[in-house]
Parts: structure tokens; C-alpha cells; sequence
């Protein structure tokens, strides 16, 4: 397998470089970022959603593909499949990046509040903007 890095974005929990790292992993050059064109959809777990008019808060960061591999090969992840999208560090410019989504949206009677509230902890302790932190539920 290679280990040649992969830039990746992430939205959901694994936004926090330390649970990453308590999991083996070896994250690199992580920073907050956004995507634009989508917005965050929360049902058992947090995807995302194409809507023209929005942006989606998160870290960019690489990991190598060994390392992506292992982390959505857990018990409830296997779902998710990467997609292409272009990020905005923080720093400025565009990154190519990967993002994991789940291939279904959620339903719209999904939902998990535990999840949300610790989103909610995660994205303010990591300096997402505030007025995007407030719209986590």
C-alpha cells in the first residue's frame, strides 16, 4: 500500500487530530478549512450535502492511504466513499482534497443529538466560526 499522503477534509469528529492519533493514525499539515457547495447533513452520523449556496467548516489535513483505509474500514464507517472536492485553507488558495461522504443522505427524521453536541464541543474548541458552530444540530 502506498504512503505517499493524501489531503483530506474532514467535517465530522474526526476533525480532532488527538482522536486520530489515539487510533494510530499520523496526521500532517492540519488546518482549518471550508468547502464551498455543500452543507452539513447530521443523521446517526455527519455527511454531507450538495447545496449551491452554502459552505462547510472543517480541517484539512493528510493522512496516508494506508492510514484512510484502516480508519474507514471501522464498524459503521464502511459507508462512506470518498469524493473530490476543492477546500479553502485557512492560510488561503485551493487544495484538492479528499472528503468522505455517505453515498445516501440521512432521512430527514434522522438524527443524533449526542453526536451534534459533540460536533458542536469540537468545532468550537478548534475555532471553527462561531456563527457556523451555532448551526451544528
Amino acid at each position: 500500500m502506498s504512503l505517499r499522503p493524501a489531503e483530506t477534509f474532514f467535517y465530522g469528529l474526526f476533525m480532532d487530530e488527538e482522536l486520530l492519533r489515539a487510533k494510530g493514525l499520523d496526521p500532517k499539515n492540519v488546518e482549518l478549512a471550508s468547502v464551498a457547495g455543500r452543507t452539513l447533513r447530521i443523521g446517526r452520523r455527519a455527511t454531507l450535502e450538495p447545496n449551491p449556496n452554502s459552505r462547510v467548516h472543517g480541517v484539512l489535513m493528510s493522512l496516508a492511504w494506508a492510514e484512510l483505509q484502516r480508519l474507514y474500514s471501522e464498524p459503521g464507517l464502511e459507508e462512506y466513499r470518498p469524493e473530490a472536492v476543492l477546500a479553502q485553507p485557512a492560510s488561503g488558495g485551493l487544495v484538492a482534497a479528499l472528503c468522505y461522504t455517505l453515498p445516501q443522505l440521512p432521512s430527514a427524521a434522522e438524527r443524533n443529538p449526542e453526536y451534534a453536541s459533540k460536533l458542536r464541543a469540537l468545532a468550537q474548541k478548534i475555532g471553527l466560526p462561531a456563527e457556523y458552530v451555532l448551526r451544528i444540530e
